[in-house]
């Protein structure tokens, strides 16, 4: 029986939108060439701006088949500390409500991965009498 089924789900559908409509829409070159460029990455901005959303990508299937779990987990973490000091950081914690674009869904996607990837960890300290 496959382990963790609706956070790989769940993950896999956040990956998924926000790799393919980002591909799609042309959205990705913006944030490569208009954005990561122009604050320090050039000339590699598009590329890292790839790299981002091709690793999306591919965890998609990985997450479903339960497999590789691990390095889809480590690279996604990297993905989004990288995501939260170079883009969201200076927005503060919220997505929205109380700001925007802030650090909050980082946060959380992190944790998830997290929990995959330890999903037995638990802060109750193990007492053998």
């Amino acid at each position: 029986m496959k382990k963790n089924f609706f956070l790989r789900f769940a993950l896999s559908v956040i990956l998924l939108m926000h790799s393919f409509i980002s591909i799609f829409s042309g959205d990705v070159n913006n944030f490569g060439i208009k954005y990561l460029n122009t604050i320090g990455f050039a000339p590699i901005g598009l590329y890292l701006a790839w790299a981002v959303k091709l690793t999306h990508l591919i965890s998609v299937p990985l997450l479903w088949i339960d497999q590789y779990i691990k390095p889809v987990a480590v690279c996604n973490i990297i993905i989004f500390i990288l995501g939260i000091y170079f883009v969201h950081l200076q927005n503060g914690w919220f997505v929205v409500g109380g700001g925007s674009n802030g650090i909050e869904f980082n946060f959380l996607l992190i944790f998830c991965f997290l929990n995959l990837m330890f999903p037995e960890m638990s802060l109750k300290r193990n007492r053998h009498l």
